[in-house]
């Protein structure tokens, strides 16, 4: 029975509520961060020793604390930012509630020394768990304040056992928080340490007091970041997004908000393979927004879908229209009219990047070709006397933006002289009009003979053209020009224009006409052309009406008997009707024979028991061992246990366990232990390359990269490490993983670190390096169409039980099925 209501003591509210806002490394670094910022400091210095978990350490050069709150510094809910609630609505600063230093008293050793601007001489103040002041004592120091906290978390001990177990995947949690302070707060000078043992201070992320953002995103991320990042402008929300969100815009809602920030180009290439750069600030102040989140990726997405962008957006908006306390660390935030927001972010981001997705830029110079350096110099040259554009220059052009056209010795070298002869010189103007004559004259040629030897045939012209003058094939042959010719034709209305593009045309009719002559040829077609004949020699136009007239008719009356003959064909062969004469067979029924055949399937049916069927019985009661029927439980321990019962279709193996059939394919069973294989012994080869190349890493991810770097070594990846450099140029890439046709890069060595992020010290692989074992074991693994004896099978079952997942193969297809269980067959 409960016992009486009762207040809980001071002390256990104090620890309690004080786990509450100090969650992690990262919180506690936040909480020091923003006081110092809200006493105006333009210097803040974050130390730590081992990742946090032995010192953590603050230095600003703010204003300082006054010797009259000394003692109220660290009690619960004391703060000189609120009076009363009513002052909530109005509060500029980030911290108000006044629990971060009492909590952090609670967590740890805390120790602050200050000196405050009005004052000569610093004080150390030292409190314990319950805030109080214990002792205080002068001390020399600079304006500003230093908070010292050891042994975080060590007043809860299930807490500080989990916090040292994954103290570097804290410490990546604080630096990437303390990035966020680092990018938003300009004219700030913020610089974070980190020393392992008693090793030299690394420097994790470090800005430099710069005026824009834009200059801190450079500091933390490298110069190189900035080369895709575009400079986000607010529009009006459109009218689909309206709709979209169920918005109306109120005139007086637009000067609500002010959106400015950065995003990256929606180019491929642009973007990043995961969220971990996006920062969203209300006010300056970082938060956590889902929802702009997920608007900014989908729209990212309709124009780039295999990327994520990375996002520095600070939107400010009227104090009024937003409520930050919401939890103790301020993170989550509620905004006013905040479908609004949504619709304009979504329209300024389709706005920016529709302007880019059919935009693309000319990477290849054009041709320097020797025509266009002589026009440069101003040496105008004739049009014949144009260098001769081959298509192994234009290969060689095309491969090589800076190469020159080599001279007549590299066309005969040429390996394509068909393809070249496209790329010809075009003649002079002389030769054009020469050649323009000979075409007319061959051009009336051909029209002359289709008009002689047109023939309507299915409803298509037929045209014969013949050229008996070899001189002039040799001629046309030589033709380059490529300039449209208008002929007049003879008997026509129209003159005809014909425009050039390849002279080989005219051989090309030639040979068409030829074709025309073997049909013309033909047995079926001889009376045609017959008349044919005679229509030309005639001359009269009348005479050629009234044959192409008698031609119809003839064609006309063949069509018919063909028509009858098969009209006869098909009357002869009608069915005609038969009598069909049915067996009957007489059986022999009893009615005493057929219960004599009920009771003995009775009697069987008793003796066999429940073959056939289920055990369990439908109650709920017996819901367990009835769902226990449904399901078979197959642990890696027992493949060696299975018996083979042979191959079905050359592609699965049988094998049976106790009274159940397994059905299991051969190759994906050969494939994934393949797989593992490779993953598990292979080193990828390197090749070094001619220049170290500089990654330009953020420090976290150096730090990252430095502590497993025997993971990146066994993936091919060799680095050359300098301690004393600045953050961000600490680690360059001398060699990278080569396998036949695969090629790695940065791309992966950046995919590693994200993976490595979460499980620091765990074996791992990139992607494509995933994708390439899983090529080659494919390709190793038993086909299916072998044929595989007893000892094969039972080899390729016992490896499933040496492998970590034996269950699907590396593309994802399972590795065996359920068949069914015996004990359901009758006799």
């Amino acid at each position: 029975m409960a016992g009486k209501v009762k207040a809980i003591d001071r002390q256990s509210v104090h620890q309690i509520c004080s786990g509450q806002v100090v969650l992690n490394l990262a919180t506690a670094v936040k909480e020091l961060v923003e006081n110092s910022l809200d006493a105006g400091a333009t210097s803040i210095e974050v130390r730590l020793k081992n990742h946090g978990s032995e010192l953590l350490e603050v230095t600003d050069n703010g204003s300082g604390v006054k010797e009259e709150n000394f003692e109220a510094l660290t009690l619960k809910h004391h703060t000189s930012k609120l009076n009363d609630f009513s002052d909530l609505a109005g509060v500029s600063t980030f911290g108000f509630r006044g629990e971060a230093l009492s909590s952090l008293c609670a967590l740890s050793n805390l120790m602050i020394t200050t000196c405050h601007t009005s004052v000569a001489i610093g004080t150390k103040l030292e409190y314990n768990h319950d805030g109080i002041l214990i002792k205080q004592s002068p001390i020399s120091r600079q304006p500003g304040t230093t908070v010292t906290l050891q042994n975080l978390f060590s007043t809860f001990p299930v807490r500080h056992k989990e916090f040292l177990r994954n103290v570097k995947k804290e410490f990546g949690k604080m630096v990437h928080l303390l990035q966020a302070y680092c990018l938003i707060s300009t004219g700030v000078r913020i610089t974070c340490t980190n020393q392992v043992g008693t090793g030299k201070k690394n420097i994790v992320a470090q800005t430099y007091q710069n005026s824009c953002i834009r200059e801190n995103i450079g500091n933390i991320y490298g110069p190189k970041s900035l080369a895709n990042l575009l400079d986000l402008k607010q529009s009006e929300p459109s009218v689909d997004c309206c709709e979209e969100f169920g918005v109306k815009v109120d005139p007086q809602v637009k000067n609500v908000f002010s959106i400015s920030g950065y995003i990256s180009s929606c180019e491929h290439g642009s973007g990043r393979s995961s969220t971990d750069r996006q920062y969203y600030f209300i006010n300056s102040r970082p938060c956590d927004f889902p929802k702009v989140s997920k608007i900014v990726n989908e729209v990212y997405h309709m124009y780039n879908r295999h990327q994520y962008p990375m996002v520095v957006f600070n939107i400010t908006l009227n104090k009024d229209y937003v409520d930050v306390n919401l939890t103790p660390d301020k993170r989550k935030i509620l905004v006013q009219e905040e479908k609004t927001l949504l619709a304009v972010i979504k329209t300024s981001l389709i706005k920016l990047f529709e302007s880019l997705s059919g935009t693309y830029q000319l990477k290849q110079p054009l041709l320097k070709t020797s025509s266009s350096q002589n026009s440069l110099s101003g040496n105008v040259q004739p049009i014949s006397n144009f260098a001769k554009a081959t298509l192994s220059n234009l290969k060689r052009s095309f491969s090589h933006p800076d190469a020159v056209k080599e001279t007549d010795s590299l066309e005969k070298r040429s390996k394509c002289p068909r393809l070249d002869s496209f790329f010809t010189k075009l003649p002079s103007p002389t030769e054009t009009d020469s050649n323009e004559d000979l075409l007319t004259e061959t051009v009336k040629k051909t029209t002359a003979l289709c008009h002689s030897k047109s023939e309507t045939y299915l409803g298509q012209p037929v045209i014969e053209a013949n050229t008996d003058n070899g001189q002039d094939n040799d001629q046309m042959s030589s033709l380059a020009t490529r300039q449209p010719i208008t002929i007049k034709v003879e008997n026509s209305r129209q003159p005809i224009t014909i425009k050039v593009e390849n002279l080989n045309y005219i051989k090309e009719l030639k040979k068409e006409s030829s074709r025309v002559h073997s049909i013309y040829e033909s047995p079926v077609l001889a009376a045609d052309l017959n008349n044919d004949t005679e229509v030309k020699q005639s001359g009269d136009v009348e005479e050629q009406k009234k044959a192409l007239h008698r031609n119809h008719q003839d064609c006309t009356s063949i069509h018919n008997k063909s028509k009858n003959n098969e009209v006869t064909k098909y009357n002869s062969n009608v069915d005609t009707a038969s009598t069909v004469v049915k067996k009957q067979v007489t059986i022999p029924f009893s009615l005493k024979s057929l219960k004599r055949c009920r009771n003995q399937s009775e009697v069987n049916m008793k003796s066999n028991g429940n073959v056939g069927s289920f055990y369990a019985s439908i109650t709920p009661a017996d819901n367990s061992n009835a769902e226990s029927e449904l399901v078979r439980n197959i642990s890696k321990d027992m493949f060696s246990k299975m018996e083979i019962l042979g191959q079905f279709n050359l592609g699965f193996i049988i094998a049976k366990l106790k009274s159940d059939l397994f059905i299991i394919d051969q190759h994906a069973t050969d494939e994934k232990y393949n797989f593992e294989t490779f993953q598990r012994t292979t080193t990828l080869q390197n090749q070094k390359l001619i220049q170290p190349k500089s990654l330009e890493l953020t420090a976290v991810d150096e730090s990252i990269l430095i502590d497993n770097v025997h993971i990146f070594q066994k993936n091919g990846f060799e680095f050359e490490i300098n301690e004393d450099a600045l953050p961000t140029q600490k680690v360059k890439l001398v060699s990278l993983p080569i396998s036949k046709n695969w090629t790695f890069g940065t791309e992966d060595i950046n995919e590693l670190i994200f993976m490595l992020m979460d499980a620091p010290g765990v074996m791992c692989r990139p992607s494509r390096v995933r994708q390439m074992f899983a090529s080659r074991a494919c390709r190793r693994s038993v086909m299916i169409g072998t044929s595989l004896n007893q000892s094969d099978m039972k080899k390729l079952v016992h490896h499933m039980g040496e492998i970590d997942q034996p269950w699907n193969c590396p593309h994802g297809r399972p590795t065996m099925r359920h068949l069914i269980n015996l004990k359901m067959l009758p006799d």
